[in-house]
């Protein structure tokens, strides 16, 4: 089993990725089965978000910071690229974190910065990605984990999870199925670098010293 890989998770509301991401690397009786992932912070840039108290349950250290208190996008990820680099992270996750990050960090940490969306990137980049897939008729939904580049919902794809549209879905249907799918995959590619086995390369993401394809590693649930 590998070193220990230190993961420190930035949120910004309910932290249910959070909380399986905090499940996934508990050290259960079974050690064989345990990931080398260990969340060595959370991060927040709001008080009241609720995956601090997830966090803090969990015995995991945690921090706010409130962009407001800052002069611009600039400033505020300064000061969050000094928090976070004061936990010495191999790897950090965007949980929900509702930010537009600045250039100068993402470059920052370029090849260990991954983020799950609620779609099939590159379709339905940014908001309200259940909604659209419904009123484009899709007949597949899901959701991606990434690589971040400079590039809202860009860079290479890690894994997707596809999910089948049914004829009487609701967005609150379609996204609790596609929810559920995010808190497989997400601790999922999280292990996947832990081990070792996942890395951004000039060419791509590779998994197990193979180009994954564009569209990532794909699982597909269940109709």
């Amino acid at each position: 089993m590998p070193a220990t890989c230190n993961v420190l998770v930035l949120i910004s509301g309910s932290g249910s990725n959070l909380q399986a991401l905090i499940d996934s690397t508990q050290t259960g009786a079974d050690s064989s089965k345990s990931s080398p992932a260990r969340i060595c912070a959370v991060i927040s840039n709001r008080a009241d978000a609720y995956g601090l108290a997830r966090a803090k349950q969990a015995g995991i250290a945690t921090q706010v910071l409130d962009h407001k208190q800052y002069d611009g996008r600039e400033a505020f990820d300064a000061a969050l690229m000094h928090a976070i680099d004061s936990y010495d992270p191999q790897l950090v996750v965007l949980a929900g974190f509702m930010r537009i990050l600045t250039p100068d960090f993402v470059r920052h940490y370029a090849g260990r910065l991954l983020n799950i969306h609620p779609s099939l990137l590159p379709k339905y980049k940014g908001l309200h990605t259940h909604q659209r897939a419904l009123d484009a008729g899709d007949r597949e939904h899901g959701c991606s984990v990434h690589f971040v580049s400079e590039e809202l919902d860009g860079g290479p794809l890690v894994l997707q999870a596809l999910v089948s549209v049914q004829a009487d879905d609701s967005t609150t249907s379609l996204a609790q199925r596609v929810h559920a799918q995010e808190h497989v995959i997400y601790p999922l590619a999280v292990r996947w670098f832990a081990e070792g086995r996942l890395q951004l390369t000039p060419q791509g993401a590779m998994l197990d010293e193979q180009l994954l394809p564009a569209s990532g590693y794909q699982t597909r649930t269940q109709p």
